[in-house]
């Protein structure tokens, strides 16, 4: 396929508003759906130390090792009451759920990567990063893993202090990375990252090749839990361009297999502005960053992705053709709005239910004169049509028909399986997300979509 074809920006470009809001709703058709319960964990390869053997431990004000002694609350949103989800730990074993990026392999196969843990560099000292081999079949609702690899340092690529430090595998945890998206390119696995953001390269077993600082226009870009970030030792403001947990939730790759495009999921922090970046229209953007494969360096082209809505986060991007890619978009709310408080906040009720739950296509070639890629259209995954009744939990009658919706916090996996169907899964947050069903912990869900006019559309 030819590569993005980098015209130079002119007249015959559409206006930045035009573009921004060019984009048109499809909608999608459920043709498949299959379910890896909550509950699902891996035990740690028999060469980790001991602190691996469970995990969970810190998630408290203080270490705990009792085994099921804490029980999981949702409560991802300061606007939530916090709810009981039946899920308690610290686990035996490694949890396999929380897919926060996705890789289709082609018949069946995907390659889907396990978040960092349990949402923070303090309290996943003890999460295993790792990926899988899965075999899903949409025919008969079945899903299969079939191999887990683990991130590892042996060679001592990573340039920090690690959990691990002073074993011989090293293994990397939580509390060294947060692992967002995926992309293969020949014999190297390319992980985009949170915390630094960086870029870390692995050989197909996990063994870690080599760690990327990001550069945004040429200029260091951090966060403040980058390792070279330091609290200053009296009071005093700290000076860091990307906002905590904010890094790389997204990466696509170029279909020639020469670029990787990692998306930051905020907005860069704008220090003169002493606010996020935003339009000149007051919405906040993303940025789009290239990698150059052969040079392993940044190009130092990047796109802008406008909001939607200020605040709004991205789950994942992969790309379709040479210049078309999909993205998710979603707001930071969860549960049905069928089951919405009335009022009052309770445990017993969605008090801020999902609303902006998107995927949207853009087109890299069509760039306005301000750097803004144009979204071409966009389905609603909290409207999904499911005439045929494919959906195995949260099906409901809608104004369109028999419809299946995603109300999860984060939905964190998208990408095309062929020319009509594309897959999407979320993050079930494991043990801290309960957006499918009042007092009880997310599944991990894959539905598999018929969006062919989607997928057409110019």
């Amino acid at each position: 396929m030819k590569p993005i074809a980098y015209a130079l920006i002119s007249a015959t470009f559409m206006a930045s508003t035009a573009l921004a809001q060019d984009a048109r709703p499809f909608r999608a058709t459920v043709a498949g759906h299959v379910l890896l319960p909550a509950e699902s964990f891996v035990p740690a390869p028999a060469d980790a130390p001991a602190l691996l053997k469970t995990s969970g431990k810190f998630t408290g004000a203080a270490r705990n090792g009792k085994l099921g002694s804490v029980e999981g609350i949702s409560a991802l949103s300061d606007k939530s009451a916090p709810r009981k989800i039946g899920i308690s730990l610290p686990f035996d074993g490694q949890p396999v759920q929380g897919f926060s990026g996705i890789k289709a392999l082609g018949n069946g196969e995907f390659l889907v990567v396990t978040d960092n843990g349990f949402g923070n560099k303090a309290n996943s000292p003890d999460a295993m990063l790792m990926f899988h081999r899965m075999k899903i079949d949409f025919t008969s609702n079945q899903i299969q893993r079939q191999e887990t690899l683990f991130l590892h340092d042996p060679d001592r690529k990573v340039p920090f202090l690690i959990v691990n430090e002073a074993t011989d595998k090293r293994y990397l945890t939580g509390g060294d990375f947060d692992l967002e998206s995926m992309q293969v390119a020949g014999d190297t696995l390319w992980f985009g990252e949170e915390f630094g953001p960086y870029l870390i390269a692995t050989d197909h077993q996990g063994k870690v090749k080599q760690v990327v600082e990001t550069k945004v226009n040429g200029k260091l870009a951090r966060s403040p839990d980058h390792y070279a970030v330091r609290s200053p030792g009296a009071p005093a403001a700290m000076s860091f361009d990307v906002r905590r947990s904010k890094g790389f939730e997204g990466m696509a790759a170029s279909k020639d297999g020469k670029f990787l495009y990692p998306l930051l999921e905020g907005a860069l922090w704008d220090a003169s502005a002493n606010a996020t970046e935003k339009s000149a229209d007051g919405k906040e953007y993303l940025r789009i960053l290239e990698f150059d494969l052969a040079k392993s360096d940044w190009s130092g082209r990047n796109w802008k992705y406008r909001l939607e809505v200020n605040g709004n986060s991205i789950g994942d991007f992969n790309m379709i053709d040479a210049n078309t890619g999909l993205i998710i978009e979603r707001d930071d709310t969860e549960g049905n709005a069928a089951q919405a408080c009335k009022g009052e906040i309770k445990p017993d009720c969605f008090n801020v239910p999902a609303k902006f739950k998107r995927i949207y296509k853009i087109d890299l070639s069509q760039v306005d004169a301000d750097g803004y890629a144009k979204k071409i259209g966009y389905i609603d995954l909290m409207d999904m049509a499911d005439p045929n009744r494919k959906a195995k939990q949260g099906g409901e009658p809608g104004e369109g028909g028999q419809r299946l919706t995603f109300p999860f916090f984060t939905i964190e996996n998208v990408d095309v399986v062929d020319a009509a169907h594309i897959i999407v899964g979320n993050d079930n947050n494991l043990p801290y997300s309960s957006g499918r069903q009042l007092g009880r912990s997310d599944d991990n869900e894959f539905v598999l979509l018929e969006v062919k006019d989607f997928l057409a559309a110019k």
